[in-house]
């Protein structure tokens, strides 16, 4: 994902030729340079798999839980509807019933 958006791979930095002029910089000190931004740029990406690992991970773990909200809000439900006196019903809840109730009593209308 986060590949997409970089400019250069490892390879490309070890392997940049920089032109020599007489007064340029001297080409230890860039190679040097360079092997400390290769190191940098290994160690960023691994980060970035790392997080990315961890994301999936959580996504899942998100979605499952969703999963089970929804599961005990149905068993709920089906324990209110069941005639659960213990459980306080909700003014939706109510009015639903009482829905259900003037469907039977007045006809289906």
């Amino acid at each position: 994902m986060y590949q997409e958006r970089i400019l250069l791979t490892v390879k490309d930095i070890l392997e940049k030729e920089f032109k020599i002029d007489t007064r340029g910089y001297r080409p230890q000190e860039v190679d040097k340079f360079l092997d400390i931004i290769i190191r940098d740029y290994e160690e960023m990406t691994s980060i970035i798999k790392e997080l990315e690992k961890e994301k999936k991970e959580l996504m899942e773990d998100n979605l499952r839980l969703k999963q089970d909200v929804r599961n005990l809000r149905t068993k709920l439900e089906v324990i209110r509807d069941e005639g659960g006196d213990k459980v306080i019903p909700s003014n939706a809840d109510v009015l639903r019933r009482l829905s259900n109730l003037e469907k039977i009593i007045y006809g289906k209308e």
